[in-house]
């Protein structure tokens, strides 16, 4: 979608016009099971798509049992460790009033609480600005496999070079 603000600017190629521009997508993402599924590829390819400039991302997990986490991609141990003390902040037993769904699943809303449905992601020059050890992920909390939806939101400019 296309908002009705443009602007001119001088650049070294010519005149280019910036345009206000949203876009969004629904990511369906396998989690296998309980753990991280990293989707900062999926993420770059859409932003990669869009042909756009400047802005911020915006990316929400539609789920109350799986949440979305930036952390180190680099060295799996770090997602276990992660895991390990999710787990005692959120232990699978039988003493919730919740449990009609599974005994991991008031578990996994705790675990959610405690960290992020949504997360804001600045875009320069096209790619999102991610440290050189961080990846986007899906934490499943969960211990079988699910299907989850996670929301992007796109809004910023769109260069619209007037040379071509």
């Amino acid at each position: 979608m296309k908002l009705g603000f443009n602007t001119s600017t001088s650049s070294n190629r010519g005149i280019s016009a910036s345009s206000l521009f949203q876009q969004n997508l629904i990511l369906e993402i396998q989690t296998p099971c309980r753990g991280f599924t990293e989707i900062t590829e999926q993420v770059n390819h859409w932003i990669d798509s869009l042909k756009i400039d400047n802005g911020l991302l915006t990316a929400f997990i539609c789920h109350t049992s799986a949440s979305l986490l930036i952390q180190e991609n680099a060295d799996i141990t770090v997602q276990y460790d992660l895991l390990d003390q999710l787990d005692v902040l959120g232990p699978v037993a039988s003493h919730y009033r919740h449990s009609n769904e599974g005994a991991d699943d008031m578990p996994a809303h705790i675990k959610s609480m405690l960290t992020q449905t949504s997360l804001t992601i600045p875009v320069q020059d096209g790619k999102t600005v991610l440290g050189t050890w961080q990846g986007i992920f899906v934490i499943e909390h969960r211990s079988q496999a699910h299907t989850r939806k996670v929301a992007l939101h796109f809004l910023g400019e769109q260069t619209l070079d007037q040379d071509s």
